[in-house]
């Protein structure tokens, strides 16, 4: 399928890569001139403005946002409906706030324009393991897009296939297990990306304390023979391997404590990006209680103005699986 792309950054720039590598024409646009110029050199069409991208592309047409949430993507996408024609269709594979993505679903239908929000994960990683997928919008729009979705996503892998779900797959049509769904209406998508996302502050603050736990397992406060320098890449390793708390994060976690035993690159200053915030609102709307999710975001604020190795951890994750650096107190 031919497809556009406005937005070369971390993830925009390898989504199109692999898309170009799955035989898919992708026409890129970005602020970077350079960065348009190094994917026309990989074998994408290159673009010099929104209207450019748009006139290069056959309809219906099919647009990937990938910028920032918030301003930067409401004023792509209110620029691309001055360009893109009935049929046509804008995808916003951001983080954007899912309340925002009915409205502008709301808005977009006055003008026959489809718009599909997709939740996407994976990371600097998804060039190589692929693009977890969450899609909210229209189903027939969905469906027409799947060869893309199926693309970017990482299909079957050597995961083992959760014992009895084949079964319920095959009756309902759910592409799950290749690693793409589509959740629901206008937002939904969106809205299952901003709860994973709380999650991961969850996980991510438990995988911390632990970490700090045993960090401090020297303490002058402690009975001599209570004490334990312990050798926390050899744990993190060992858990790697038949524990049962094995995740990608510890993966991370892992690599991390390997290549600085002390996380002494890191401050500890950890920022969120807007997800777990939403995620404790919506949280507050339903009436349902998240007392986890809730004080993982409340320890990213303190962080901001007393570091532990806790954060430390936290940063050093968010650096491996997003890219995320630091940012200066």
């Amino acid at each position: 399928m031919q497809i556009g792309m406005i937005g070369l950054g971390k993830m925009g720039a390898n989504m199109v890569r692999r898309l170009t590598k799955g035989g898919h024409q992708c026409v890129v646009s970005d602020l970077s001139a350079a960065a348009v110029a190094q994917l026309a050199g990989e074998g994408a069409t290159g673009s010099s403005s929104v209207a450019d991208l748009v006139s290069k592309l056959a309809a219906p047409r099919t647009v990937w946002i990938m910028v920032p949430c918030g301003d930067p993507t409401e004023q792509t996408v209110l620029e691309l409906a001055k360009y893109l024609q009935p049929g046509d269709t804008i995808i916003d594979g951001g983080n954007s706030y899912y309340k925002d993505d009915v409205r502008r679903a709301k808005l977009l239908r006055d003008k026959q324009i489809n718009y599909v929000d997709v939740g996407t994960s994976g990371g600097v990683w998804g060039l190589e393991r692929g693009y977890c997928l969450m899609i909210g919008g229209p189903k027939e729009t969905v469906q027409r897009l799947d060869p893309i979705f199926n693309t970017l996503a990482p299909g079957m892998g050597e995961i083992p296939r959760t014992p009895g779900f084949a079964d319920s797959a095959k009756k309902n049509g759910s592409t799950a297990e290749l690693g793409y769904i589509h959740c629901g209406n206008s937002g939904a998508g969106h809205f299952v990306k901003m709860v994973h996302n709380g999650i991961e502050y969850g996980l991510m603050q438990a995988y911390a304390e632990g970490f700090d736990i045993f960090k401090n397992a020297t303490s002058q406060e402690l009975a001599e023979d209570m004490r334990y320098d312990l050798d926390l890449a050899d744990i993190a390793e060992v858990w790697r391997r038949g524990s049962v708390v094995a995740s990608w994060l510890l993966d991370l976690t892992a690599m991390a404590l390997v290549e600085d035993p002390q996380l002494a690159g890191y401050s500890g200053h950890v920022a969120d990006s807007g997800e777990g915030r939403w995620t404790i609102i919506a949280a507050i709307e339903e009436g349902v209680p998240c007392d986890v999710l809730s004080a993982s975001l409340y320890t990213r604020f303190r962080s901001r103005q007393d570091h532990t190795f806790a954060e430390k951890i936290l940063s050093a994750m968010r650096k491996k699986f997003g890219g995320h650096v630091e940012q200066k107190a």
